[in-house]
């Protein structure tokens, strides 16, 4: 039998959020291979603040509500500025010299304030508790959310690199960038629900 928190950690990361959509615009714009980094950055970023969350982490930031509105707009600064570079890709070519995926270390720290991420890993903290030690916790929701975003993130960014073909003409591919970043700006709303 499958534990339940398999499941919902899964439904939580596969649904579209900031990740989704950065990965899905690098696998598009870079490639599958270049964006192998970020990939891998996103599942370690993903399972060390899953880990923290469980460890206790969970318990500070509910404790201290001016240090989580602090993240909290550091967040959508970020996100904002995120999304108006791939806005901004929408205007230049697809693989401009200054243009780069992200490098792992960046997709680890932007874990930090994603907000999707923090909001299923205290979900998943309170809601499928193991009962072990805070150790044993963070330990096990780390091991649970790294796994699998590791696939997750695999997929959503070779579909994006299989759009490729399909955005060859300038047109689609303004067209395709431009609600990638539509919908990364539309996410920073989530970081205050």
């Amino acid at each position: 039998m499958i534990d339940p928190l398999y499941v919902f950690v899964f439904a939580g990361l596969f649904s579209p959020g900031p990740n989704v959509i950065l990965l899905i615009a690098s696998g598009a714009r870079f490639g599958f291979a270049a964006t192998v980094p970020h990939i891998l950055g996103v599942a370690a970023g993903v399972g060390v603040t899953a880990g923290l969350t469980g460890y206790g982490l969970a318990e500070v930031l509910q404790a201290l509500p001016a240090l989580t509105l602090a993240l909290q707009c550091i967040a959508v600064a970020w996100i904002l500025y995120l999304a108006w570079r791939l806005f901004q890709s929408t205007r230049i070519a697809r693989a401009d010299d200054d243009a780069r995926p992200f490098t792992f270390a960046q997709a680890v720290l932007f874990q930090w304030v994603n907000p999707k991420v923090w909001a299923i890993a205290l979900a998943a903290a309170a809601v499928h508790p193991g009962g072990g030690t805070p150790l044993a916790e963070g330990l096990r929701l780390a091991a649970a959310f790294a796994g699998i975003n590791l696939f997750v993130c695999l997929f959503w960014a070779f579909a994006g690199h299989s759009l490729t073909p399909v955005l060859s003409r300038p047109a689609m591919w303004r067209g395709f960038m431009t609600v990638m970043a539509a919908a990364l700006a539309g996410s920073a709303v989530l970081v205050f629900l």
